[in-house]
């Protein structure tokens, strides 16, 4: 098995050491302020993470009534460490990190969705490979991604299975922050980057990469997927939902209170709410990464049961660790909440 599985099974198995010493402290201190909640994020400036950004630039939260803090944990799997050991209440990350959990006894579970589709793409450098023809010739060679786990290490997986290859045919090496991700390619450290936006986009405007595989639109995750997908969402472990479901219901109401905002949000809109530093420097090239992965950010936030059933396929893939028959599925997500912000919101 390749590095960056190993290290994604580590510290999985770091974090369920922490998990059933900690739930309780965490609930324990929610329960004497539930209107203040610790929000761990793997990534604010990416787009996957821009409904929760809005939500807290327009106020939606403070609407609420909940004051929460976005702790930046720079990766998925490190924002859901800060929840298994107890500096976080929840986290915005991957939906496949609930079926992870679960298949080693452990239960997180989503509560709205935010992106309807990863929004990663897998581009192949101009620099390095500037004949690259097809996904077979990446074998041996050296691919960028967030994180070990993250939504990239899965796409970029998932088509190397699709080119013939598995990922220990490559070597996968992180790369943390946008800045690292850019360097990477342009100094020839990498010979294919698969990364979410706006870094993407950067990347192929000035020729730095060619996409080879794309799941920043609907109709691309789906067919590099074999079905409807699911993106980011918002998890919490399911103790914290059961004994806090005002301030679960809050959250909700703040999140699709967003994505109902972004369905109609010009592109002055846009620029206006999203903080500057978050732009790369370059206010064209964030307003044409978000465009790309429009019709990928959900609409209300339910989550649909036929994204996470191809969620649990792609994971028994991937994951030799993971047991389909201990997996039970409608136990990783609830409705309960987003259908309501759904209705308040009209959505």
């Amino acid at each position: 098995m390749d590095g960056a599985w190993i290290e994604r099974r580590n510290l999985l198995t770091g974090a369920l050491l922490a998990l059933s010493g900690v739930c309780g402290r965490s609930a324990h201190a929610q329960a004497k302020d539930r209107t203040r909640v610790a929000l761990a994020t793997g990534g604010r400036a990416l787009l996957n993470c821009l409904p929760v950004t809005i939500a807290d630039r327009l106020g939606y939260f403070a609407a609420e009534g909940l004051e929460v803090e976005l702790p930046d944990h720079g990766g998925g799997l490190r924002a859901l460490q800060a929840v298994v050991e107890g500096h976080a209440d929840l986290a915005a990350g991957p939906f496949e990190q609930t079926i992870s959990l679960q298949g080693r006894s452990q239960r997180l579970s989503a509560f709205v969705m935010l992106g309807r589709a990863p929004q990663v793409a897998l581009g192949v450098s101009n620099r390095t490979m500037p004949g690259f023809k097809n996904i077979a010739e990446l074998k041996g060679r050296r691919i960028g991604v967030a994180m070990a786990g993250s939504s990239s290490a899965m796409v970029a997986a998932l088509a190397l299975e699709r080119g013939g290859l598995k990922p220990q045919d490559v070597q996968f090496l992180e790369l943390a922050t946008a800045a690292s991700a850019v360097a990477a390619v342009r100094s020839g450290q990498v010979d294919a980057i698969s990364y979410c936006e706006p870094v993407m986009t950067m990347l192929e405007q000035r020729a730095d990469v060619r996409i080879a595989a794309d799941t920043r639109s609907l109709r691309g995750a789906q067919d590099l997927f074999g079905g409807p997908v699911l993106g980011s969402c918002l998890y919490a472990p399911a103790d914290f939902l059961k004994k806090h479901p005002v301030a679960t219901q809050a959250l909700t109401n703040a999140v699709v209170h967003a994505l109902k905002w972004l369905q109609t949000a010009g592109p002055s809109d846009i620029i206006k709410v999203v903080p500057e530093a978050y732009l790369l420097g370059d206010r064209g090239l964030y307003l044409a990464a978000f465009n790309k992965v429009r019709d990928a950010i959900s609409v209300d936030g339910v989550i649909p049961d036929d994204g996470a059933r191809t969620a649990l396929r792609t994971m028994l893939r991937l994951d030799a660790g993971i047991a389909g028959d201990k997996i039970d599925l409608a136990k990783t997500f609830t409705n309960d909440f987003s259908r309501k912000a759904k209705e308040k919101f009209r959505a």
